[in-house]
């Protein structure tokens, strides 16, 4: 199996290759690069390989516009430093990924899914290039790769309407979202209350999950809002939150590992 590996850290490179001929004693290692540039160059001048293992970081930016730039047809497992949490949704892809410090166990098994593809026909010896399966593999995990690594603009303020006038209120302001009688509302860490024409299920879509939590059905809370912590009957949690609110803050069995795990980031 010939495999050209991208990757920016020379020693990464070596200890990958050890790896590779440990688990797969008939891998070659037949070309590295460095960066997109490097990776294309190569791509462009070479045989394509059997497989590609690439780096999502590089020395001169992504991986992802090695594809921009030039036909990738090799299946391609990629590796990265990303958090799981963020990647968990890549496998249901046809295409694999590893989580850096990448283990022997990982990569056996990332291999043995190539070798499952290749022995079915996926795999670019197949019909002298990439299939249409495995091409769509790659775009939807580029895009859903690309999605993930771009900041997002969260909301960072509310135009709301109070008597004969409009009101910016920063989103740091606000201490806690809430509905009262099927209406939205606010209330700032002031004391202040406003509506808003969105629910809470928008508003979450809207709200830096690192700063907001979803409490329950009726509760999106600011993380300085929360002043205390109780525990509560059948493993749920009370919160404390100031401004206090009319109604109690209960989280769930379900979500207090969540949420305590919000709380101590």
């Amino acid at each position: 199996m010939q495999v050209f590996l991208v990757e920016d850290e020379e020693l990464a490179v070596r200890k990958l290759s050890k790896l590779l001929q440990e688990v797969a004693p008939d891998v070659q290692v037949v070309g590295t690069a460095a960066s997109v540039r490097a990776s294309v160059a190569w791509l462009e001048s070479n045989p394509t390989p059997d497989l590609i293992l690439m780096d999502i970081e590089l020395a001169d930016g992504q991986s992802f516009e090695i594809f921009e730039q030039t036909t990738v047809s090799s299946p391609v497992i990629f590796t990265t430093s990303y958090d799981e949490y963020a990647l968990k949704a890549f496998k249901v892809n046809s295409i694999d990924y590893l989580l850096k410090p990448i283990r022997r166990n990982e990569l056996e098994a990332s291999l043995e899914k190539y070798q499952r593809l290749h022995a079915a026909g996926v795999d670019a010896a197949a019909n002298g290039g990439v299939p249409e399966m495995a091409t769509a593999a790659i775009d939807a995990l580029v895009q859903q790769l690309r999605q993930q690594t771009q900041p997002v603009d969260y909301r960072r303020r509310f135009l709301v309407k109070h008597r004969q006038q409009w009101v910016p209120i920063e989103v740091s302001d606000i201490a806690y979202y809430f509905t009262e009688d099927g209406v939205s509302l606010f209330k700032t860490f002031g004391g202040q209350k406003y509506s808003l024409d969105y629910t809470l299920d928008d508003l979450e879509k809207m709200l830096d999950p690192t700063q907001f939590f979803r409490a329950n059905r009726q509760f999106i809370i600011h993380i300085h809002s929360v002043q205390q912590i109780h525990t509560y009957f059948n493993n749920k949690l009370k919160l404390q939150l100031k401004p206090a609110p009319d109604d109690e803050v209960i989280i769930s069995r379900e979500k207090a590992s969540d949420f305590k795990k919000w709380m101590g980031k």
